[in-house]
């Protein structure tokens, strides 16, 4: 598990919390978390206090949607919403060049360049958040606040 938490991505994220004036508290879960459903049970949180971090292609610049777990991201009232022409899923190539992490577990925060990210209004409703935080094994606790404050991201509805 100590290997786990040394990894780049694990670090850089770390590193990007400090650098935002939080204090990192990540945890390696036992087993992958690549849905909200995996991390809740591994969390015994609810489903809606995992905040997945999605990228989309929105013509070769990313957009990062953090969601509720208990959410689906409408593409279309998003995309609207940003006045985009489309949100399109994502390659696993171009999650990584963003990025810098592997789908699964994908961060807010810790990318080599700034990602823009909107944030789904709902996540509000949840005293804590728990976020991926570089790696597939890897978590760490927020809140709804911190999360923007740590991002610069837009509050809209998602779904």
């Amino acid at each position: 598990m100590d290997e786990i938490a040394r990894k780049p991505t694990v670090l850089a994220v770390e590193a990007a919390l400090r650098a935002a004036g939080v204090t990192p508290v990540v945890r390696v879960l036992p087993e992958t978390a690549p849905t909200a459903v995996a991390a809740a049970e591994q969390l015994g949180c609810p489903v809606a206090a995992i905040a997945n971090s999605l990228i989309f292609d929105t013509g070769g610049t990313p957009l990062l949607v953090l969601t509720s777990g208990a959410h689906r991201v409408d593409t279309g009232k998003v995309a609207a919403h940003l006045g985009v022409p489309e949100l399109a899923r994502a390659s696993a190539a171009f999650v990584r060049e963003h990025t810098g992490q592997a789908i699964g577990g994908v961060a807010p925060v810790g990318h080599p360049a700034p990602i823009r990210t909107v944030i789904d209004e709902t996540l509000a409703e949840q005293q804590q958040i728990w976020a991926a935080a570089g790696h597939p094994h890897t978590v760490f606790p927020t809140t709804f606040d911190e999360l923007i404050a740590v991002t610069g991201a837009e509050v809209i509805a998602v779904d």
